[in-house]
């Protein structure tokens, strides 16, 4: 019997069967992502009720013992939703009726499958966001340490796709860095946004018992409350949207990375390389060593930033109040989730083992890389600038420039100056804010 459900009947009826198949889809396999975060929840509007009257001592420990049960359970990997269940939250509810008796059939007392459903998503987003924080941390750090080791083995910059300037290692790695730094921007918003309590608000009407949603707020480590009830509904999908958003930056910055390692890797560049075990062959070709690792993440990563607007286009124009459309947010986003991680896992274990290929620039292909460096001298000597870049642009074209001490300095302008630490700072200061409650 659905929980919905007002009178018992037949319940396999071919009719029935195919609704059910179609209203469902997914949803169940999605649904065990929030068990932990339904028990919770549960747990906490549980002491909610029991402050405001509705269940008395007795029955709070009786539905404390068989929600830790369920937890248990959760935490063993042995839960399940069964045959014929419609949703985890059904589920959690049965089970303790089944373990507890009447009283389990008291703990939806004030609230809804809507603000149920959406508390145990904000939950589960809140975790996630976190982890996915602490992954691009490692990442971060991992940049930071390769830009500092390699910040002395120059590279060549480009634009076009054409030589342009010197570069170095350091000043690569750190750029990507720098770009997560950002990402946690967006990141940190999101989870400002999922960081507030809507249980309480019922199907988005709010409900006639006192309830104390202070009291679940403070339980549930929210920083604060979404006051209005109505929109507290409203925010299922808005959390999702803002969440892909965060996630499809980061998932830009690593494409972009894993483009340019496929580029450097090829043997036309031939910056940098990986140990064998790191790297794919062909069936044919004995000598290939592919990138399929980065050209996986970049697939993934891609395939990401398309998110934002395959949830914009699902909750679009959709009038306030829950709609059924909601359910299909979580087959959108949390199998992005997963995969966002397990691509800052791999790229963390990539990191750990790049090989950097020193002194590329004393390659003659490279001379002209440092065009800019021989104008700039002869400005500081006092030749007007428009003279020296046509008196290096002419040594260029007759085959002339040479680029003099190219190889003996790293440059102590722009390439030198990494500003590492400052990046550092920036990043760590968002860090602190995103695990403060």
């Amino acid at each position: 019997m659905k929980l919905w459900q007002k009178t018992k009947g037949p319940e396999n009826s071919l009719l029935q069967k195919k609704i059910e198949t179609f209203t469902i889809g997914n949803d169940k396999h999605w649904d065990l992502f929030l068990a932990e975060a339904d028990v919770k929840g549960s747990m906490a509007h549980a002491q909610m009720l029991r402050s405001i009257g509705i269940l008395n001592e007795e029955e709070l420990e009786q539905l404390n013992a068989g929600l830790a049960g369920i937890l248990d359970s959760i935490t063993a990997g042995t839960f399940r939703i069964e045959e014929g269940v419609e949703d985890v939250h059904s589920q959690i509810e049965i089970l303790l009726t089944r373990s507890k008796g009447e009283v389990g059939k008291k703990i939806h007392s004030g609230r809804s499958r809507n603000d149920q459903s959406l508390l145990d998503i904000k939950l589960y987003l809140k975790q996630e966001l976190s982890s996915i924080a602490k992954k691009t941390e490692a990442v971060f750090d991992t940049l930071l340490t390769l830009s500092e080791e390699h910040k002395n083995n120059l590279l060549p910059g480009y634009t076009h796709m054409q030589l342009a300037m010197p570069s170095s290692f350091g000043l690569w790695f750190a750029a990507y860095a720098e770009s997560l730094d950002d990402d946690l921007e967006f990141l940190c918003a999101a989870y400002n946004v999922v960081n507030k309590n809507p249980l309480g608000s019922g199907a988005g009407y709010g409900s006639s018992f006192p309830l104390n949603r202070q009291l679940t707020t403070d339980l549930l480590g929210f920083k604060t409350m979404n006051y209005n009830v109505v929109y507290a509904q409203m925010t299922r999908g808005k959390a999702e949207k803002l969440t892909s958003m965060a996630l499809a930056s980061i998932a830009a910055t690593l494409s972009r990375f894993s483009m340019d390692v496929c580029l450097y890797l090829n043997q036309n560049f031939g910056f940098i390389s990986f140990p064998p075990e790191l790297t794919t062959g062909s069936s044919i070709m004995p000598h290939k060593k592919n990138p399929d690792v980065f050209e996986l993440v970049r697939a993934k990563c891609n395939r990401i930033q398309a998110l934002p607007n395959e949830l914009t286009l699902l909750i679009n124009n959709l009038p306030s109040g829950y709609h059924r459309d909601m359910q299909l947010t979580k087959e959108c986003l949390f199998p992005a989730i997963l995969e966002l991680k397990n691509c800052l896992d791999i790229l963390i274990l990539m990191l750990a083992n790049i090989e950097i290929k020193t002194d590329i620039l004393k390659e003659e292909k490279y001379k002209n890389l440092f065009t800019v460096e021989a104008i700039n001298n002869l400005v500081l000597s006092g030749t007007p600038f428009r003279e020296a870049y046509l008196q290096v642009g002419q040594q260029v074209e007759n085959n002339s420039f040479a680029a003099g001490s190219r190889l003996t300095h790293v440059h102590e302008g722009s390439i030198g100056n990494l500003c590492n630490d400052k990046i550092r700072e920036a990043f760590y200061a968002k860090m602190e804010k995103f695990s403060s409650r």
